[in-house]
């Protein structure tokens, strides 16, 4: 069964969907078609929807009356609407991150989810290094976990390639760094390490954008003992994309990585140091993006894949990671930011 894909928000997470999704089709590795496309901007959806031979769609139930699946990839207060109106028709969702602008718009977004095949763009589950990280802190051999520490920066993504006015207006984003990009970091530390039993942090808009923390510094702590802090800061460093380092301290190890994607990473124990290499699917090979667009690509393709491939076979999917997970990682995001305005740990709200 060809999946009829229909895109709805066409600004800069929309263009690396789209385009991913071109390149899998093009190169013959996804049963799928990008059928129509959709933006408040009209002009946005014609330049996307021309690639692929799509039709600009006139509303977003026009493009909802023509399609199998939906990629949502509007601002995030956008959400609520389409991933509603979509479940509504039963129809395959792929929805990006975060969520929601709030713990209850999240909570929303997640039941509507639940009643559907979905996805949701929290891609680091899929980069090879945090897998092969991942597998290897939870090898008894390694020991118990004692400490993470997570460093995420970026430049404010108002500007160069992201480009994007919406990520310094509250009403839209619903805040700044903490939820809008290290979203991903506090699921890969929950992947990690489990539920925290408490969260302190402390966040600060030192840019003057009403609402958007561009500073934040949050504390974790595990019900073992274990301790992760994590460090998310927007800067004006413009030769400085996306970039994160993680260091994991175990019992009988440390791990670490610079690279979140394909690494490598890094081990140290008793008998010495070692480099592990990590290496995306083969079949990523076969796709030919521009050099700008070739790490987009390879981040996005492996679960826009397992997405596709599953629909395509007619099967039920919920795909990795679904809305329970990211659910549970904007609980902790609220936790902080709760935190934040006390001043204490707080407990981070119970499933």
């Amino acid at each position: 069964m060809t999946v009829r894909i229909g895109l709805v928000g066409c600004g800069h997470i929309g263009f690396v969907h789209s385009y991913t999704l071109l390149q899998l089709i093009r190169h013959g590795l996804v049963d799928a078609e990008v059928r129509d496309t959709y933006d408040v901007d009209p002009s946005r959806a014609d330049a996307f929807a021309a690639p692929h031979g799509a039709r600009p769609a006139p509303s977003l139930a026009a493009l909802l009356d023509d399609v199998d699946a939906v990629w949502v990839c509007t601002w995030t207060a956008a959400h609520l609407e389409v991933v509603t109106a979509a479940a509504e028709r039963g129809l395959a969702v792929f929805c990006e991150k975060p969520l929601g602008p709030n713990l209850a718009d999240c909570e929303r977004v997640a039941s509507s989810l639940a009643g559907v095949p979905h996805q949701v763009g929290l891609v680091l589950r899929h980069a090879p290094v945090f897998r092969e990280l991942a597998e290897r802190v939870a090898d008894p051999a390694t020991g118990r976990p004692l400490a993470a520490v997570f460093r995420d920066d970026q430049y404010f993504p108002n500007q160069g390639m992201y480009a994007s006015d919406w990520r310094s207006d509250a009403r839209r984003a619903g805040g700044g760094t903490l939820i809008e990009h290290s979203i991903h970091d506090v699921d890969i530390l929950r992947w990690l390490l489990g539920d925290p039993i408490l969260v302190q942090a402390s966040v600060a808009s030192r840019f003057a954008h009403p609402g958007i923390d561009d500073v934040a510094a949050v504390t974790f702590t595990f019900p073992d003992g274990a301790v992760a802090t994590l460090t998310s800061v927007w800067h004006q460093i413009l030769t400085r994309g996306s970039t994160r380092r993680l260091e994991v301290f175990c019992e009988d190890a440390l791990l670490w990585l610079d690279d979140d994607l394909v690494g490598p990473l890094h081990v140290e124990t008793s008998a010495g140091a070692t480099t592990i290499p990590t290496e995306p699917p083969p079949w990523v090979q076969r796709l030919d993006p521009p050099p700008v667009l070739a790490r987009a690509v390879a981040e996005y393709a492996p679960p826009t894949k397992a997405f596709l491939d599953a629909l395509a076979a007619g099967s039920d999917p919920v795909g990795e990671p679904d809305a329970a997970t990211a659910l549970a990682a904007h609980r902790l995001v609220d936790a902080a930011y709760r935190s934040a305005t006390t001043g204490e740990a707080v407990m981070p709200t119970p499933r």
